[in-house]
């Protein structure tokens, strides 16, 4: 592709981990219900309403008091993502025009993908934050930022031989194990569970709560209640919130492992180094909200912590799933057989 495709296309991977970054931002502030229409702002497409007589229109128009602070951080998220959506449609553009070269699919997808994004940001201001549709629209901006991932590396993509069927298999857990940890950390952030297990590694004092997964994991229901209407129990809150802490157990093991089994290898090491540190940093940060209790830039910081290990993650995939270039296979030496490499 040309230079002002990969230009763009750099540009566009980075400013989605800004989106993700943001749109945690906007709802661990609880600004997420900051405007109370869409695409504007309390009908205002451009600012949102701060002078005496605008916020005075405002709340008689809309019925709820203007809260400029909390208005202007949803507006801010909304201007970053049009401008992410305008960036992925010229990709899909530049891509359409060079189609001879190669099918602009991925592009098209990550259009797709988009268009259904905005579609569930204006069902996240209109159902009132419902559980489902926060935590499908954060698996959406994670699913932009994804393929955004995998677009940028296939353009940056090293011509080398690719790894064993083992290594493969083992890498594909991995992306399975990073996928449903970052959409159990989104039911608990759009449930706001996250404080209820203050103490780290027991939760309320026990190895083992009392939990309610009935309710916990129940999708079609409101905010705070249970599918009938009733109030959401606490020991639901701390089942969502324990289900995500084991599983960080499951991901700490399988995506650590493959980082280990990385690290191995020359030519995989740099991104087992990587897979690593991603990691460490994302569990550390789970850690320390739990111990201090939430602050704000540590929270969005476990949100943005989570991007980057999907990305490390995606890179070590695209990485492993690489097809071989050439016909020598040569096994690392002291490494497992259905691990092993080509060289």
């Amino acid at each position: 592709m040309s230079r002002s495709y990969r230009l763009l296309a750099s540009l566009a991977l980075v400013l989605a981990l800004v989106v993700v970054s943001m749109g945690a931002w906007v709802r661990l502030s609880d600004a997420g219900l900051g405007c109370p229409d869409w695409p504007g702002c309390y009908g205002q497409l451009i600012g949102v309403p701060e002078a005496a007589h605008e916020v005075t229109r405002a709340e008689a128009a809309f019925g709820k008091p203007v809260e400029a602070p909390k208005a202007w951080k949803e507006m801010i998220h909304r201007y970053a993502a049009g401008t992410l959506g305008l960036c992925i449609l010229g990709l899909a553009v530049l891509a359409w025009r060079q189609r001879a070269r190669r099918g602009p699919w991925l592009e098209v997808a990550l259009l797709a993908v988009v268009i259904g994004q905005a579609l569930l940001g204006m069902l996240t201001v209109t159902k009132l934050l419902k559980p489902v549709i926060v935590t499908s629209h954060l698996l959406g901006g994670m699913t932009t930022l994804a393929l955004l991932a995998l677009l940028w590396l296939r353009e940056h993509r090293p011509a080398r031989p690719a790894a064993s069927a083992g290594l493969r298999l083992l890498a594909a857990g991995a992306l399975l194990a990073v996928l449903t940890q970052i959409a159990l950390g989104g039911w608990v952030s759009s449930n706001y569970a996250a404080a209820i297990c203050a103490d780290f590694p027991t939760c309320q004092g026990n190895w083992w709560p009392e939990m309610d997964t009935h309710h916990a994991f129940t999708l079609d229901r409101e905010l705070g209640a249970t599918a009938s209407g009733a109030l959401l129990p606490g020991a639901a809150l701390t089942a969502i919130h324990f289900t995500h802490r084991l599983f960080a157990g499951v991901v700490l093991i399988v995506v650590g492992g493959l980082g280990v089994l990385l690290c191995r290898q020359p030519l995989l090491r740099r991104h087992g180094m990587a897979l690593l540190a991603a990691l460490a940093l994302q569990i550390s940060l789970g850690i320390a909200n739990v111990l201090l209790q939430l602050p704000l830039p540590l929270a969005v910081a476990h949100n943005t912590g989570a991007a980057l290990l999907l990305c490390a993650t995606l890179a070590a995939v695209a990485r492993v799933f690489e097809r071989e270039k050439a016909r020598g296979r040569v096994p690392a030496a002291g490494f497992p057989r259905r691990f092993e490499v080509v060289r």
